[in-house]
């Protein structure tokens, strides 16, 4: 059964980093693209930041450039994001997803992806 596990998160002070991790079950689970959204309270779903496994590039969402990195070791299938300078706003439960025939110009919808991970909540206190 094709699956994303999803490992990291939890709590940590504004100003602080966290690094969570995606290991999807085969090469063809991990799709094309590989990466992150998140879901606060109330909210609706958002990009987050994505891996494209062909050329290994990497797009990020506007709020989260320059504080995040994401990446991808391609012999594990396996995606990380580390988080740097946490901030209220990053408070969310993050989803890893992947995406079989998604395309770059719609890698910001999450309509566009195909497995989805269980969730992992990260919570930032001040």
């Amino acid at each position: 059964q094709e699956q994303l596990v999803e490992s990291g998160g939890g709590l940590v002070q504004a100003g602080g980093s966290l690094r969570l991790s995606c290991a999807a079950s085969s090469r063809s689970a991990r799709g094309r693209f590989m990466g992150w959204f998140r879901q606060a309270p109330g909210k609706g779903r958002e990009f987050v930041a994505v891996w494209r496994w062909s050329g290994a590039y990497a797009y990020y969402a506007d709020s989260v450039k320059g504080r995040f990195t994401i990446s991808g070791d391609s012999a594990k299938n396996v995606v990380n994001l580390q988080m740097d300078s946490l901030n209220s706003e990053d408070a969310a439960v993050y989803y890893c997803a992947s995406g079989l025939r998604t395309i770059l110009s719609s890698i910001r919808r999450d309509d566009q992806y195909d497995y989805w991970g269980q969730g992992t909540q990260v919570a930032v206190s001040s």
